[in-house]
C-alpha cells in the first residue's frame, strides 16, 4: 500500500486548511459571553420602589441592558428602563399588579436574565422571587460551545478535504 502524495495545488490547499485549523485551536480568543446575575431589593426610601442590580458573572455591570416586565400569562411587556453604569435600575411594579410577573434583563443575544416576581396588589413579594425556569427560555450556545462546534467542524472538514485529495490522487496515479 502506498501513501498518497500531494503535489501542487492539492498540497497548498491541504496546508492552508491545516493552518486554519491550527489557528482556530490556538487562538486565545477573548470570551465575551458571561452569565448575568441579578438581585431585587426594596428601596429603603420608597415603600413601593424596587432596586434591581445586574452584573455579569465577572462582576462587570450590565450597563445599558433593557429591563422589562412581562405580565402573568404573557401579554404586552412593560419596559421599565435601562441598567445604569453601576449595574442598577430603580422602578415600581405596575399599580394593582397581581400574579407572577417575569422580569427580563436583556443585554443582547446570550446575555439575558429572567426573574419571576410574585406580586400582590402592586407589591412585589421579594421573599418569593426566583430565577425563572431556564427550561422555558430558548437556550443560546455559549462562546465555549460555539468554539467546540467550530473545532469539530474544522477537524471534520479537514478530514474530508484530505480524504478527497487522497481519492483524487489515486485516480490520477
Amino acid at each position: 500500500m502506498t501513501t498518497p502524495r500531494f503535489t501542487g495545488l492539492s498540497s497548498q490547499l491541504a496546508l492552508a486548511a491545516l493552518a486554519a485549523l491550527v489557528g482556530l485551536i490556538a487562538a486565545p480568543g477573548r470570551v465575551e459571553a458571561h452569565a448575568i446575575e441579578s438581585s431585587l431589593d426594596r428601596l429603603e426610601s420608597l415603600r413601593d420602589g424596587l432596586m434591581l442590580e445586574s452584573h455579569f458573572s465577572n462582576g462587570e455591570p450590565v450597563e445599558g441592558a433593557t429591563v422589562r416586565l412581562v405580565p402573568p400569562n404573557g401579554g404586552q411587556p412593560v419596559e421599565v428602563g435601562q441598567i445604569d453604569a453601576k449595574g442598577r435600575l430603580s422602578f415600581n411594579m405596575p399599580k394593582g399588579a397581581d400574579g407572577n410577573w417575569e422580569l427580563q434583563v436583556d443585554a443582547g443575544p446570550g446575555h439575558r436574565d429572567f426573574l419571576e416576581v410574585p406580586t400582590q396588589a402592586g407589591q412585589a413579594q421579594l421573599d418569593q422571587v426566583s430565577s425563572a425556569d431556564p427550561g422555558l427560555k430558548p437556550t443560546l450556545l455559549s462562546v465555549h460551545q460555539h468554539r467546540s462546534l467550530l473545532l469539530i467542524g474544522g477537524i471534520t472538514g479537514l478530514g474530508a478535504l484530505v480524504g478527497g485529495l487522497a481519492i483524487q490522487q489515486r485516480r490520477r496515479g
